[in-house]
């Protein structure tokens, strides 16, 4: 006791001897670390050693500007070394602290990239699976096996805080209205659209992942959760270089793809090519169930309606990006993308469909077999321009963009009825042809000057203009004669243009870091429904124009090396997409319409997130956001068919703490951890009715990856998913559990992959809602359970070479615009 005591006494003496030196010293060297195209370098390590005996004074961390800075130094001279992971060392001179010179402000410290890095850039799974940025968590697509033949929309599924529902929406944390960006640029896809072209789209064509929750005013304000990057394949290499990719997914159906990436850089010249192809074939399996009930306070079953409907999908895909860089001097890099893809959609799908009495007995039987053959294709078009007026980072950049998408779709549909006995009663078939056209122009500016090492100036101007032309030409084919259906034929037209200007102030101050800034975003678009001559279908036109403010905030504070906090906040606008204020019916199955709202509101959401980072590998998050005029999908009924539309249903609240982690299990296994706890609460007035669900929902995700040896790499993975609502409805829990194992060969540029999703086939949708007088459930499956083998190659010689700018101007317009049937 008395040892304890002793040790104590001497420990409280050292560390009163400690403060009173650090009060005593005033001394403080400070500084900031960059990479070779002056970006800061986080968690860079900075030795400070005394200059007399190399004896160490203390050891720091830089934070995510690179600043960092060793305080309560006594006179005399240092020595400071810093490194950084897959950086060279670099040491510095002495560096002295006096008393006419106790603060010193060292110059920006360069830490080059390792010759050993450069060469191992293009190595298959080198980099981690996830990584935990400052503003953003990155996923790297490659560094799991499981990706291996999989899709982006795959891969988006199994990201930490990603969902996707029955319908194939995305939602971020609990919340939809997420915003798609494909290589920064907005997709201008609706939910099912861009869900059709995520399906289509290889994993292998896929770089990496951003997960924004809280972008800064420097975004597109669209988006109420936040922003989804998805980064597709490009590098800047000199000489000739590249990589192919083969794989075989098998399912139920077979769905092979493959993709080819090539890069020349020479001089002045960079050109790039990308390629994909893939064929999504695969089943979904849905059944509904509806009862029916009166108007009385016991709401007594009047009748009840189920649906079976099994459908079959084969989806074949080209996608293709070409791109040029021009280094004008070492100032001005001058660029040209041109991308696009081209998506067949072959849907076949047959539905039995009962109406029974109260009393379970059948009434009558509807047999509803149909086809879709759709093709899409689009093109895009960007120029850029970015320029360094300096070494300080002051950069003036420019984006001008053109992207058009052009579909046609050919519908048939027969509905035969038959009574409780098969005796055929009655057919009807209708026939539709639906093209459509999309063009999208848009400019931005993008301006950047660093007053000082700790003040930064950002600032940015964008304009859009998007015109949609879209027919349904439906037929009711009668004795195999066609006739213009005029409840359902409409032609309507649409335009929007969007102007947007926005200010960012960045300051460190310390162990501060504030940034704070505000945009600002004026919209007009306009409507016009085209009458066809009929009752029904007359001319309506509808317009409107707002402007509205969007502030963001973030503060942040490195209490130590080990521990840093940071608060956001900011407020978000979601637009509805075009089609949706389309105000006409359009047929799914004789008991189901889809119809577009031209009173769709936008909304507008404010977040507000706080996070702790303990040694860059423990982050936690509590964040809550308020939505106004929320809309969602809704469902009303009128007899015995259901109309789906959007609709604003009143306000959404929302709550939650997510918790992510990279443990080292050992030294050849680590296992990345993420969990998110969330509660939603939906208010409002729907057709009549109060509207009042809320709901708390738990998602589990797992990633462990395991280092074998010899090349040998292996992956685990999983996600869990607690009961959760979605406007209206209620969504049972799901899951999913994955395995894949790896090999390296031929120097590492070679690796086969050998992978299996849902290998439990537990990815199975269940659901139940209650609206008006109609309570429903739905049961949902598909071809989800599926092993993959895939090939990939890489050659070419990769040097060095410098980075170059690649972010194009069109971002939120092409989230918006619905495409292909979200298979």
């Amino acid at each position: 006791m008395n040892s304890l005591k002793t040790i104590l006494t001497v420990l409280i003496a050292a560390q009163a001897s400690i403060t009173a030196l650090a009060q005593q010293n005033p001394g403080k060297l400070t500084g900031t670390i960059q990479d070779g195209t002056h970006r800061a370098i986080q968690s860079a390590t900075l030795t400070l050693l005394s200059a007399k005996d190399s004896s160490l004074v203390g050891r720091t961390a830089s934070d995510k500007t690179g600043h960092f800075e060793f305080l309560s130094l006594p006179e005399g001279k240092y020595l400071l070394t810093a490194t950084a992971v897959n950086h060279n060392s670099v040491h510095l001179p002495a560096a002295e602290i006096s008393a006419s010179a106790p603060s010193v402000d060292l110059k920006p410290i360069v830490l080059e990239q390792s010759a050993k890095e450069l060469a191992a850039i293009a190595v298959i799974g080198k980099k981690p699976f996830i990584e935990q940025k400052a503003d953003r968590m990155v996923i790297n697509v490659d560094a799991s096996p499981s990706n291996a033949g999989s899709t982006a929309m795959d891969v988006l599924e199994k990201s930490p805080g990603v969902t996707v529902d029955k319908d194939d929406n995305i939602s971020l944390k609990g919340k939809q209205g997420v915003m798609i960006m494909i290589d920064n640029k907005p997709t201008y896809l609706s939910a099912a659209q861009l869900a059709s072209y995520l399906k289509s789209l290889p994993a292998s064509a896929i770089d990496q992942i951003e997960l924004m929750t809280n972008p800064s005013a420097k975004y597109d304000a669209s988006g109420n959760s936040g922003i989804i990057n998805i980064k597709t394949k490009k590098n800047k290499m000199q000489g000739f270089n590249g990589s192919v990719m083969l794989t075989h997914t098998q399912g139920v159906y077979p769905k092979p793809s493959g993709s080819l990436n090539l890069n020349y850089r020479t001089g002045k010249f960079n050109l790039f090519l990308n390629g994909g192809y893939s064929r999504w074939a695969g089943f979904q399996q849905l059944d509904i169930t509806r009862k029916y009930l009166d108007t009385t306070p016991a709401k007594t079953v009047n009748s009840i309606f189920s649906q079976s409907t099994h459908m079959h999908f084969d989806n074949p895909s080209l996608n293709l990006k070409f791109g040029v860089d021009y280094y004008l001097n070492k100032h001005t890099t001058l660029g040209f993308v041109l991308s696009g893809f081209q998506n067949h959609e072959h849907d076949r799908s047959g539905s039995t469909i009962f109406l029974e009495n109260p009393n379970n007995s059948v009434d009558s039987i509807v047999y509803s077999p149909s086809r879709i053959d759709a093709l899409w294709k689009n093109t895009s078009i960007n120029l850029n321009l970015s320029h360094q007026f300096d070494s300080t980072g002051t950069e003036l950049t420019a984006d001008a963009d053109y992207i058009r998408y052009a579909s046609g779709s050919s519908q048939f549909f027969d509905n035969i009825s038959y009574n409780p006995d098969y005796t055929q009663k009655g057919e009807t078939i209708l026939t539709g042809d639906l093209p459509s056209t999309i063009n999208i122009y848009s400019f931005k500016s993008d301006f950047t000057h660093p007053f000082n090492k700790t003040l930064k100036f950002e600032g940015g101007i964008k304009t859009s203009y998007v015109n949609t032309d879209n027919i349904a030409n439906y037929d009711n084919v009668i004795n195999n004669i066609p006739y213009m259906d005029t409840t359902k034929t409409n032609h309507f037209l649409y335009r929007e243009n969007v102007n947007a200007v926005y200010i960012n102030l960045n300051k460190q101050a310390g162990k501060w870091g504030i940034q704070a800034g505000l945009r600002y975003e004026n919209t007009n678009y306009s409507g016009h429904q085209l009458g066809n001559g009929s009752q029904s279908n007359r001319d309506s036109t509808f317009s409107r124009s707002y402007g509205d403010l969007f502030p963001t905030l973030y503060i942040s504070y490195q209490l130590n090396p080990k521990n840093q906090f940071t608060i956001n906040y900011g407020r978000r606008i979601d637009r509805p997409a075009y089609q949706d204020l389309n105000p006409f019916l359009f047929f799914l199955d004789q008991y189901t319409y889809q119809a577009g709202n031209p009173y769709l509101q936008p909304q507008f959401t404010n977040n507000i997130e706080f996070s702790h980072t303990y040694r860059q590998f423990l982050t936690t998050t509590l964040n809550y956001s308020h939505t106004d005029n929320f809309f969602t999908e809704t469902f009303e009924q009128q007899g015995h068919a259901t109309i789906v539309r959007r609709g604003n249903i009143g306000s959404r609240q929302n709550a939650g703490i997510a918790v992510s982690a990279q443990v080292h299990v050992t030294k050849q296994w680590m296992a990345i951890l993420y969990t998110n706890l969330n509660y939603s609460k939906f208010s409002g007035f729907l057709y009549g009715e109060n509207l009042d669900v809320s709901a708390t929902n738990l998602l589990l995700n797992i990633n462990n990856q395991f280092s074998l040896g010899k090349g040998w790499d292996a992956e685990l993975s999983g996600f869990y998913r607690t009961k959760g609502v979605e406007g209206q409805i209620i969504i049972d829990p799901m899951g999913q559990a994955s395995a894949a194992l790896s090999k390296r060969m031929l120097k590492d540029k070679a690796s086969v992959k050998l992978g299996i999703r849902d290998m439990f086939y537990t990815q199975k949708t269940r659901g139940y809602i209650n609206f008006q007088q109609t309570e429903a459930s739905f049961f949902n499956s598909r071809d989800s359970r599926q092993v993959s083998l895939s090939f990939s190659y890489r050659f070419g010689k990769p040097l060095k070479s410098n980075a170059a700018r690649r972010h194009a101007g069109a971002s939120e317009e092409q989230n918006r615009v619905k495409v292909g049937g979200g298979n």
